[in-house]
Formats: structure tokens, sequence, C-alpha cells
């Protein structure tokens, strides 16, 4: 349920008088004064160049005069109001792709301090699409081996990977498999004959977060799963066939297999489906009766959220992990059929094919971090909604192949734009508990894009671009055309600039198929 809030409260304070409360403390970086919104425990911060910083400006302004913001209350101060929850530790933060969302915003990362009792777990700074994330996949082959083959490679990856709303999966599941699925993560995908026993050394927390417990899912959220692993979904959700544009960091590239500028790999976007959904949703219920018996109170009520260690907090942290397994294991069944696809069509094994993984990052989880504060180490939960995770080189959690170049941070362009391979970095650790941005993120909202564009243009523009398309309901593409959507690039180079991650790889689009 969208936010509402009176006109009263909206005219309280002019644009100008909201503006005094925002702060350009570095040349990519502002902060939210304490003040802002009632209760700011910490000051807000987020990054955006001169490019960007009038967007998030120009929503703030639409709220003032009154105009929609699309149900959600502008971004910054959904920042601010996540700086008010209990246990949060240094700031509100957010990256250069920020935009309105449910209770937090998207691209907003918080963390909160395990060992205070008072701190929460907030089901809106995970979303409904829990972990939802990004696969990358490396090929041996070339641009001039795919390109006159683009148009049947993506029919052939269009007819292996299920899309759309409602689609079913093809990958065999019982009620059973699906509870072990939700407990084991890829081990359960390596086990089934679905992975490779390498696929979960490129995987954030191996595939599995141990501490998943089935149990805590309830049966509506099974049965809304139990038909869709293996699926891809709609929305902003793609399998993309993508060639190497420009390489920034040779010694990087090459220890992820990425030899040369021309190189075909694949990209995977996808989330924990109609049962991560169903998780959060339930959660939701169940914090707002834990919020009323424990007297926590929130500036708005999206930002429903339970003490850490009540019983409503670890029943959400281990059905969230337990949906989160549902992802990494939807991923690697999508892996699975992209690899059967390519082998279709290239009469080689995808083995052949060197179809690696390179790795697995999710956008929308919370976890269990070891962070430096102050000269201090504490455990953290940090929520990272829309927001990737980024440790620097060295860090014991990333593979031994990526300790000397940082963790790779996978960023999804919009339909039809490029995409880019990042490097964690220790900036990154010390000012965003080592995150950074996750993709472009929104310019318009979705009604307003279906209003203002025609998707047989959309269509058309991409065709021109060379690129092949396959999409399960043509009328969705307006939602998620480059106009709907800021400049990814816009929002790389602020975060390389401000240090939070690194550049390494640039892609580009051979073939979209989307939902």
């Amino acid at each position: 349920m969208a936010t509402k809030v009176s006109s009263k409260r909206r005219l309280k304070r002019s644009y100008e008088e909201e503006l005094s409360f925002l702060r350009r403390t570095a040349p990519c970086q502002y902060q939210i004064d304490v003040g802002f919104v009632p209760n700011m425990r910490a000051p807000g911060t987020f990054f955006v160049n001169e490019k960007l910083a009038p967007l998030v400006k120009s929503e703030l302004q639409r709220f003032c005069e009154n105009e929609s913001a699309g149900g959600f209350i502008p971004a910054v101060k959904q920042i601010a109001n996540v700086s008010s929850l209990p246990g949060i530790v240094q700031s509100s933060i957010a990256m250069p792709d920020v935009h309105s969302g449910y209770g937090f915003a998207i691209g907003n990362v918080a963390a909160f301090d395990m060992n205070d009792d008072e701190a929460v777990v907030s089901p809106g700074g995970v979303g409904f699409d829990i972990n939802c994330g990004v696969r990358l996949i490396r090929t041996n082959l070339m641009e001039e081996d795919v390109d006159s083959l683009k148009e049947v490679l993506a029919q052939t990856l269009f007819d292996h990977i299920p899309v759309g709303v409602g689609s079913k999966g093809i990958i065999p599941t019982t009620m059973k498999s699906l509870e072990e699925a939700l407990e084991l993560g890829m081990d359960w995908s390596l086990r089934e004959g679905y992975a490779w026993p390498e696929d979960k050394e490129h995987c954030e927390e191996y595939g599995r977060m141990l501490q998943a417990d089935p149990t805590k899912v309830s049966s509506r959220a099974k049965k809304r799963g139990l038909t869709q692993l293996g699926t891809l979904g709609a929305g902003n959700h793609y399998a993309e066939i993508q060639v190497v544009d420009e390489i920034f960091d040779d010694i990087a590239a090459h220890k992820m297999g990425i030899g040369k500028v021309g190189q075909v790999v694949i990209m995977i976007h996808s989330g924990s489906r109609g049962l991560g959904h169903q998780v959060a949703t339930d959660a939701l219920q169940h914090m707002e009766k834990a919020m009323a018996r424990d007297r926590i109170k929130v500036n708005d009520r999206q930002l429903a959220c339970a003490r850490i260690s009540s019983r409503e907090g670890q029943d959400y942290l281990k059905a969230m992990a337990a949906a989160a397994n549902f992802a990494w294991v939807n991923r690697s069944s999508m892996t699975f059929l992209a690899r059967q696809a390519f082998a279709k069509v290239f009469e080689k094994t995808p083995a052949e094919l060197d179809m690696h993984v390179i790795y697995d990052v999710s956008h929308n989880i919370a976890k269990v971090e070891t962070h430096m504060i102050d000269g201090e180490t504490k455990q953290l939960l940090v929520h990272r909604k829309g927001a990737t995770r980024a440790f620097p080189p060295h860090h014991p959690l990333i593979p031994c192949d990526y300790q000397f170049t940082g963790q790779p941070v996978l960023v999804g362009g919009t339909m039809g734009t490029c995409s880019y391979v990042l490097l964690g970095t220790e900036r990154g650790m010390q000012k965003t508990f080592g995150s950074t941005c996750h993709g472009a993120g929104r310019a318009q909202s979705r009604s307003a894009c279906r209003r203002k564009l025609n998707y047989e243009e959309v269509l058309n523009n991409l065709k021109e671009k060379g690129i092949a398309i396959r999409v399960a309901s043509p009328k969705l593409v307006t939602e998620e055309a480059p106009e709907s959507y800021k400049d990814v690039s816009a929002v790389v180079d602020t975060c390389d600039e401000a240090g939070i991650s690194k550049k390494c790889v640039r892609l580009r689009p051979l073939a979209v198929i989307k939902g």
C-alpha cells in the first residue's frame, strides 16, 4: 500500500526550505542533515554527480508542489526516514541509481548494530523480490561467431527459459525438493545436476545462506514458488547475450576469463519470483503487530520492522534466507537452460564453449557482516535494497580468484543500453559498508512510461540498433524502455569518481530476452 501524505503536511515547507537540508559534501556526495524529517538518529547520504543530482531534486520539487510521486514520497525523504530507525549505524546511504520505492528508497543501504537490543530489521530494506540479482556467464565465442546467429540464439534462449508473468518452470519440482532447495541453495542445484561445482565458488555467499529455515516460509509462499523454478519472470528481469565493448582493467578482466573486446557473455537478471514476494508480504503483516507490542514508532508505515532479536525479526531473517536460496537456485537453473540453448545452436558442449560463471551477486538482501566502525570491529545487519555488495581486494568473503582485484560487481543496464562489471574498493568498504550501485535506476514511473511511449517504437528502436529481442508481453516493454531509466553510464561514473567501486568492463547487448 502506498504511503499517503496529507496536503497540509506536504505544504509545511517550501522546496527552497527543503533544499536547505541538503548539502554537497564532496564532488559526488550529498548529506541530508538531521531535522529534514522527524526523529532522525543519523544523517542521510546519497551519491550523485552533476548529471544525476537534478533528477533527485526534481522528485522533491514535485512533492513540494503537491504533485504525485507515483504513490511514494521522494527518495530523499525515504533515505532520511530510514535514518530514524532504531539501531542504525553511521548513516542511511543511497547509491546514484536511487529512486522512490516501498519504505526504503531503491538504492538504499542501511546497517544496524547486532549488539544493540533496540536495532531492527525491516523487509522494506530488502524489497519484495528477495535476492533479485545478476549472474554473468562467459563464453569463448566472439561477436563475429554469433552475429549471423543472433536471431536464432535469441529464439532458442527464449524457447529454453520460461519468461513472463505467471510463467511456469520446466525444472521438475515437488514440495519436498522445493523445501530442500530453500535450505540448500546452490548445493541443491549441484546435487541435482543443474550446476557445475565451480559455479558456487563464484557466487555471493557461495549460493547458500546457512540460516535458511524452510519451516519459516508459509505454505502460500511455497505454493507460489513451486512452479516457478527456472523462470525469468517479467518487469525489469531479463536474459541478455552481450559482447565486451571496452576493458578498463585488463588484469582484473583476465582473472574473470574476459580476454579481449568482442568476447560474448550472457547476463541473467532475476530473483525469487512469487515465493520471495509472499515472504515479504507475510513478514510485513507480522511486523505491524510486533511494532504495536514493542512500541516501535516509524515515520512511514512502509518501514514496518521488528527488533532483530525478536521472534518476528528472526523468523523473517530465516525465511528471507530461504527465499534468497531459492533465487540462487533459480538463476542456477536458468544458467543450466542457457548452457543447453548455446550447446544446441553451436553443437558443442557448454564446457567446450567455456560457459563458466564469472560471478553472481544479489542486490536485494539483508546480511550479517563484520565492519570496522570508528576503529572498532562490529557485527552489523546490512540492508541492501537495489544496491550491490562490493567488497575490496583481500576480503575473506570473496573468491580466491578475485582476492587481488576485488569482488566483481554486476551492474545491469536498461533494455538496449550497456551494462558494466565494476570492482569493489577499500573506500567503498569505509564509506558505504562495501556497497555500490545495482543498475540504472528509474527516471520515470511505470505508469508515466505507458502513457508516453509506444511499444512498437521501442521495439523498432532496438532492431535499428541491431539488437535481437524476444518478449512475452510486448506492451510491457514501454515500462523498461531506455527513456524510463537514468543513464547507467552516469550512475557508474559517479561510483567510480566517488571511489566506492571502479570500472572494469563495459558490455553492450546483442540480444534481449524479456517477460
